[in-house]
């Protein structure tokens, strides 16, 4: 009898450890937790319980979204859901920077709220912190899957954490403002931000059947997405769903239209398609396409009679975003306002070393040293000089003379001013700010620390995005180090950890900047000087 008993349990116990090792395990019963809308089923691989495409709500075209529907049974959730329509349909690539991005495209579906989840456990009863992730793509593209990098699994895995993330309304579909025509369409102006609202309404309903902690989630972007987390930091709507900030390279917004400007804008659309502003309902059902069209064709329109008018342009040009709507986003983003809505919100910021500028300098990849500096030159004159001495004090280890013209002077100085601006606040959550100037070795190096590239980083994905990392043994530990330091400031608010040195909270007079590299090392603000003079240029 013992011999049967020792033999059986001989036998569970391997059975058990087989399932454990199993990289994939997916099945009828595998992986079901609940939602307010009824049970899905995901996967577990390597240990993380994964869900993809999820519903967080629905919404009829230019209205506000509501809860999903209902279903009975089990709902599948293992693919990723629909992407936002873009404006521009990709229809070629430029061979080169598509293998550095490594692009995943998706099939559009304008009934594309879906949230995606990656979690250790989901019946364990642990209340973990959600990371809660907002892709780029400025507010008219991109995706929760558009990177490699995006992929949650590791740094969920890496820190006992709950990563999740969303696809959203984008460009017209998001923002265009039909708010004069009646209630039905009264939040139509900034319906994208809305959206992500809703989407961390179910987050705080919802999450703890998937192990996390609603009153412990950190939202985090970049570039778009970290401009959507500062819109999100000025909604009042938005409060106490959220309770820290990660923003990364998303601080070139800080102004944005008013409603006057965006009602122009949707006048000019309806005037466009030939329709009077009882026909707006029709907006609703037109082909994408042809509504694509007359949006682009209104925010050209409306730009240059602004321009006429002596009125400064938004971002990087009149485009598709928030704007104060006078209900739903009542300021500006970096308004005294905004800030004192987010006082309580510990806010992480920063940008890269060099952002969009090697793709700008493309041609200079290999240009003379003699030829590079004709071209500094050129461009600055009798202040040549005045630009390479505060280059070279801004980066002192720099040594190539292309390395003179691939500094970021888009995306930075918005993050030093967002970070001055609430780090002044009396009694106000902590600031930290980062640059990061690892270098990547692909190509040969002419991408350098390029628009996105902490981004494997961040998530632990060097192997994911080996094309654009080049991955490697020192990529590996600088990964380790970033993603630690994102997880442990979901946890608690504070980025610090041993693996790093010493990273003090952020103000005016310190400038405290911490430099990720193979070593990283905090330092003071050094480009100062380099921002006065494009200030002056």
């Amino acid at each position: 009898m013992k011999k049967i008993q020792i033999f059986l349990y001989l036998q569970l116990f391997l059975l058990s450890t087989s399932i454990s090792a199993q990289e994939l395990i997916t099945g009828k019963n595998i992986a079901v937790t609940n939602t307010e809308s009824g049970k899905v089923r995901g996967y577990i691989h390597n240990g993380t319980f994964i869900y993809k495409g999820i519903p967080y709500a629905k919404a009829n075209r230019f209205e506000a979204a509501t809860k999903p529907d209902s279903w009975e049974g089990i709902r599948s959730s293992t693919t990723y859901g629909p992407v936002a329509p873009l404006m521009t349909p990709t229809t070629s690539v430029n061979d080169e920077p598509e293998f550095v991005f490594d692009h995943d495209w998706g099939y559009p579906n304008e009934d594309c709220l879906r949230i995606n989840i990656w979690t250790p456990e989901i019946d364990d009863n642990k209340k973990r912190p959600v990371l809660f992730w907002i892709h780029g793509g400025g507010f008219t593209a991109g995706s929760s899957q558009e990177l490699p990098s995006y992929d949650g699994e590791n740094l969920s895995k890496r820190g006992d954490v709950v990563v999740v993330s969303i696809n959203h309304r984008l460009n017209v579909l998001g923002f265009l403002d039909l708010s004069a025509y009646g209630d039905k369409f009264k939040h139509s102006a900034n319906n994208s931000i809305l959206d992500m609202v809703a989407a961390l309404n179910w987050v705080r309903v919802n999450i703890e059947n998937f192990g996390g902690d609603p009153n412990n989630v950190t939202i985090f972007g970049q570039s778009g997405g970290g401009a959507k987390v500062n819109t999100l930091m000025a909604m009042p709507k938005a409060k106490g769903l959220f309770h820290k900030a990660v923003n990364q390279s998303g601080s070139f917004r800080t102004n944005i239209l008013d409603k006057e400007e965006t009602q122009a804008i949707g006048a000019e659309v309806l005037s466009i398609l030939d329709l009077n502003t009882d026909q707006v309902d029709s907006l609703q059902t037109i082909p994408f396409e042809q509504l694509s069209k007359a949006g682009t064709q209104a925010l050209k329109n409306v730009a240059e009679k602004m321009k006429a008018e002596g009125k400064p342009a938004i971002g990087f040009g009149l485009n598709w975003g928030p704007s104060k709507d006078g209900i739903d986003l009542p300021y500006s983003l970096f308004s005294p306002e905004a800030f004192e809505l987010s006082k309580d919100i510990p806010l992480l910021l920063g940008t890269t070393k060099n952002e969009f500028a090697p793709f700008a300098n493309m041609r200079f990849v290999d240009a003379s040293d003699e030829e590079i500096m004709a071209h500094i030159k050129k461009e600055w004159k009798d202040k040549s000089d005045d630009y390479i001495k505060a280059v070279k004090k801004a980066y002192p280890d720099d040594t190539e003379a292309k390395d003179l013209l691939d500094v970021d002077t888009m995306f930075r100085p918005g993050a030093v001013v967002q970070a001055n601006g609430k780090s002044a606040l009396k009694n106000g959550a902590p600031v930290y700010m980062y640059l990061f100037t690892w270098q990547s070795p692909v190509f040969n190096g002419k991408y350098k620390s390029l628009h996105c590239m902490e981004l494997p980083f961040v998530f632990d994905n060097i192997e994911r995005a080996k094309n654009m990392t080049g991955g490697g043994d020192a990529a590996h530990r600088l990964a380790e180090k970033m993603s630690l330091a994102w997880i442990n400031f979901a946890k608690t608010g504070d980025p610090n950890h041993s693996g790093l040195p010493k990273w003090p909270k952020y103000n005016s007079q310190n400038t405290a900047t911490m430099h990720f590299d193979t070593i990283s090392e905090v330092k003071p603000q050094l480009d100062k000087e380099l921002f006065k003079l494009f200030e002056q240029k």
